[in-house]
């Protein structure tokens, strides 16, 4: 089975703290709203590294969910990548999770997956691992305000290359 790579948008590759340097200012306009998004070109070449290097799956994972590949994909280099569904979002859930989380776990299934976000915590393990009975995922919380790292990218490729789930060259 084929790992999964879960990205989210914001907090992650668009970090809510100020943006270093490296990255762009973007307006996106998705109905009436107009977001203001910071994104860093170099992150597409480097998840499709890790996706390359791994064989795993780039998926969305985002409240943005089409929008993501209208919007972020062609502004870091990513080509559209499937998306998991998320529905309306909700503030309550039965165990505490996020609401993305039953739908993460509905999508990936039994596949190997790391899954990039700044809400996962504690309760989302408990739920995938003991509600789900999930058990190869590596859940990668981000710092909101600094946004995805060479360090994250490296506790993914490092998860997947250990526990075998890598299917690279």
């Amino acid at each position: 089975m084929k790992p999964l790579l879960l990205l989210d948008v914001d907090g992650v590759l668009n970090p809510m703290g100020r943006p270093t340097p490296d990255f762009r200012r973007y307006r996106c306009t998705i109905g009436t709203e107009v977001y203001t998004v910071h994104l860093n070109p170099r992150h597409g070449r480097r998840l499709l590294d890790l996706a390359l290097t791994t064989g795993a799956e780039l998926v969305w994972a985002t409240t943005w969910e089409q929008h993501a590949n209208e919007w972020i994909s062609p502004r870091i280099g990513l080509p559209r990548l499937p998306v998991i569904a998320m529905g309306p979002e909700r503030t309550r859930t039965e165990h505490g999770e996020m609401f993305k989380t039953p739908h993460v776990a509905a999508y990936a299934g039994r596949r190997p997956f790391v899954w990039f976000d700044d809400q996962v915590w504690a309760q989302d393990e408990q739920y995938l691992r003991v509600d789900q009975g999930l058990e190869n995922f590596l859940l990668i919380h981000v710092d909101p305000r600094h946004g995805l790292t060479r360090e994250h990218l490296g506790m993914a490729h490092e998860w997947l290359t250990l526990t075998g789930f890598s299917q690279g060259p």
